[in-house]
């Protein structure tokens, strides 16, 4: 699993957790295709 938000969202919001606070963070899968502008944050368990 992994976190995703476009470049200009993040820096619109100022950081994560006022982009996840405006809803603008997803959750996408290993299918996702990663595309030009993405930030992403892989969630990984050990």
């Amino acid at each position: 699993r992994a976190e995703v938000i476009e470049w200009d969202k993040l820096v619109e919001a100022g950081s994560i957790p006022n982009a996840k606070a405006k809803g603008w963070v997803r959750s996408e899968g290993k299918e996702y295709v990663m595309r030009d502008g993405d930030v992403v944050n892989f969630l990984f368990n050990v």
